[in-house]
C-alpha cells in the first residue's frame, strides 16, 4: 500500500505529538544515497564511485518495471528515461502489437476503464470481510455445515482483525487532521503564511494547540514549511476516502470503473493506457530514484544511467489487488523487463496464488524482483507481508531481494530507519530510504522516506550491475549484492524498540547495499 509509505514521516511526527519519539534535526545531502561510506561518512550506495571504476565501459540498457501508482512520464528529469514499446504506434487507437493493450507506449494501467480511474481502494482485509459478510448474509449461522462453520469462524476472526486495523488507521487519520487544522490556524493568524516564524508567533488557545506548535517547531527543522504543508494536506485529502472505502462494496465499484470482473483471476486484458493515473506522486518519486537523468544539471541524479522505466499502474491509495499485481508482473516479463520494482505491500492476500504464478513466470524468464519490506517497525520473521518470496508450495524465490530502509544518520545506533521493517531471516539487506530527494509530479522534486524509497535504490544498483555485467543471471545479481554489502560492526537501534542489535540480527546479509563494493568485486574477478 503506497499510501502508508508516502506518509511515513507524518506518522512518525505523531510520535512527537503524543510523546512516543524524540526528534533529531539533521539535514542530509540531497544525493546522500549515491555517496560512499568511506569517503562521505554516510552509508550511501557508493554509486558515484562505482561509475568512476566503470569508466570506459558501455552498459547495455536495462528495463526496470515500476509497479506503482503511476509515474509522470513527461517530467523534465525522466524524459528519455522511459521504456517505449517498439511495436506500438502512439496515438492511433489500435493494438499494433496484438498484445491486447491499445496504445501501451510506456506501460499500462490495470486500474482504469474507458474514461475513469481507480484512485482510492479499501484495505485487502476490508474486502475479505465484505465478501464473507455477503456470503453469510441471510444464513442461519447456528446451523451450518462443517465446512461453512469453519469458514464462519475464520470470518469472525477477520472481522475482529479488521475492527482493530480500522481503529488504528482512524487514530492516525485523526492525528493528520489535528496537524492540518493547526496549519490552517497558523495561516489564519499570519495573513495566509505558514512558516517557522508564523508557527512561533502563533498563540494557541489550549494545551493541545501548544503541543502541536511544539511539534511543528521540530518538523519544520526536518523539512521546508511548504513541503510539510503539502504533505499534510495530501494526507488529509487521501486518507479519509481510503477509510471510507473500507465500508463500501469496492468490487461493485471496480466493475463500474474498470469494467473487469474482480473475482475472475484469469482475466488478463483490461485497463487503459492512462498509466500516470490520478496520483503519480509515489511512482514518480520511485522512478526518479532509479533512473532520473544523470549529469543533466536538473534536479537529481538517478542511481542507474542505463535504466529505462516501464510504467505499470496497479497500486491505488489503499491495498492493491493480487489480480492486478499478477497481471502487471506478467506484462513486465512479456515486454522485456529485467527488474521489477515493487514498493508496496499488505498484510493480507486474498489471491496469493495468482501472484505466485506470475512470480514463477518471472523466475523462468530470469527477472529480478525487488520488494520493499514495509514501514511498521515490525519483525518480518514474525509477521509476513505480501507479495513475498515464499510461494504457496513452500519454495522460496531465489531472484528476490527484500529491502529494509537505512538513514543518513552519522550516529551509528540510528543508522537503520526507525520506521523500517526488519528480519534476520526475511529481509535481505538495507538501503538508503530516509530523506531521499527525487522527482515528483509537475516537474517538481521532493523529499520522502520509506522502504518504498529503499527498494528503488536497490533496483537502480541492480540495473547498473545487470547493464555492465550482462552475463550475470538475476539470482547471481542478488548473490553479488548480498556478498558485497557494506558491513557495520557496531550495534544499532532496533526499529520500534529501545534495544540494540547487530545488523546480522536485522537482515540476512548483515549490511547495506553497495554499488561500489559490488563493482569492485566483479572487476576483481576479471569480469
Amino acid at each position: 500500500m503506497s499510501l502508508q509509505t508516502r506518509f511515513v514521516l507524518l506518522f512518525l511526527s505523531f510520535g512527537f505529538l503524543f510523546g512516543t519519539r524524540q526528534a533529531e534535526a539533521q539535514k542530509a545531502p540531497a544525493n546522500w544515497y549515491l555517496m560512499s561510506p568511506a569517503k562521505d561518512k554516510v552509508y550511501g550506495t557508493g554509486a558515484n564511485k562505482a561509475y568512476e571504476m566503470l569508466q570506459g565501459r558501455t552498459p547495455r540498457e536495462v528495463v526496470v518495471a515500476v509497479i506503482d501508482g503511476g509515474t509522470e512520464i513527461d517530467h523534465e528529469d525522466l524524459k528519455g528515461r522511459l521504456w517505449s514499446n517498439p511495436r506500438e504506434v502512439a496515438g492511433n487507437g489500435m493494438d499494433d502489437d496484438g498484445n491486447g493493450y491499445v496504445d501501451d507506449i510506456h506501460g499500462w494501467s490495470f486500474l482504469g476503464g474507458e474514461d475513469r480511474d481507480i484512485n482510492h481502494e479499501a484495505l485487502e482485509l476490508a474486502r475479505l470481510v465484505w465478501r464473507e459478510r455477503k456470503y453469510f448474509s441471510g444464513k442461519d449461522t447456528t446451523d451450518l455445515s462443517a465446512e461453512d462453520a469453519a469458514r464462519y469462524e475464520a470470518y469472525t476472526t477477520l472481522q475482529a482483525e479488521f475492527d482493530q486495523e480500522h481503529a488504528d488507521l482512524q487514530r492516525q487519520y485523526e492525528g493528520i487532521r489535528l496537524v492540518a487544522d493547526h496549519i490552517r490556524k497558523v495561516k489564519e493568524s499570519s495573513g495566509g503564511v505558514f512558516s517557522k516564524q508564523a508557527n512561533k508567533a502563533y498563540k494557541p488557545s489550549d494545551d493541545m494547540g501548544k503541543r502541536l506548535r511544539k511539534t511543528m517547531k521540530v518538523l519544520l527543522l526536518l523539512m521546508p514549511a511548504d513541503q510539510l504543508e503539502k504533505e499534510v494536506l495530501m494526507a488529509d485529502e487521501s486518507m479519509g476516502p481510503m477509510l471510507a472505502m473500507n465500508f463500501l462494496d469496492t468490487d461493485s465499484l471496480r466493475r463500474i470503473v474498470v469494467g473487469d470482473d474482480p473475482a475472475n483471476g484469469s482475466q488478463k486484458v483490461y485497463g487503459c493506457n492512462r498509466y500516470e493515473g490520478p496520483d503519480g506522486m509515489h511512482g514518480t518519486h520511485v522512478a526518479g530514484i532509479i533512473a532520473a537523468s544523470r549529469g543533466n544539471g536538473l534536479g537529481i541524479d538517478g542511481v542507474a544511467s542505463n535504466a529505462r522505466i516501464m510504467v505499470l499502474r496497479a497500486v491505488p491509495n489503499g491495498d492493491e489487488r493480487d489480480k492486478d499485481v499478477a497481471n502487471a508482473i506478467r506484462y513486465a516479463v512479456d515486454h522485456g523487463a529485467s527488474i521489477v520494482n515493487m514498493s508496496f505491500g499488505k498484510y493480507y492476500s486474498g489471491e496469493k496464488s495468482l501472484v505466485d504464478e506470475a512470480v514463477r513466470y518471472g523466475m523462468a524468464k530470469d527477472v529480478l524482483f525487488v520488494h520493499a519490506a514495509g514501514n511498521e517497525s515490525k519483525d518480518r520473521d514474525q509477521e509476513i507481508t505480501y507479495p513475498c518470496r515464499k510461494l504457496d508450495d513452500g519454495k522460496e524465490v531465489t531472484n528476490w531481494i527484500e529491502v529494509g530502509a537505512s538513514s543518513s544518520s552519522r550516529k551509528g545506533k540510528k543508522i537503520v530507519a526507525a520506521f523500517s521493517n526488519y528480519g534476520a531471516g526475511s529481509v535481505d539487506l538495507f538501503a538508503p530510504g530516509e530523506d531521499i530527494w527525487s522527482t515528483i509530479p509537475n516537474n517538481g522534486y521532493g523529499d520522502a522516506s520509506g522502504t518504498s524509497m529503499a527498494a528503488p535504490v536497490v533496483s537502480g544498483v541492480a540495473a547498473m550491475i545487470r547493464g555492465y555485467f550482462p552475463e550475470l543471471t538475476a539470482s547471481e545479481v542478488r548473490q553479488v549484492l548480498m556478498a558485497t554489502v557494506e558491513p557495520y560492526g557496531k550495534k544499532v537501534r532496533v526499529p520500534g524498540k529501545k534495544e540494540k542489535a547487530r545488523m546480522q540480527d536485522l537482515c540476512i546479509s548483515g549490511g547495506f547495499v553497495s554499488a561500489e563494493n559490488a563493482v569492485r568485486y566483479l572487476l576483481g574477478q576479471g569480469r
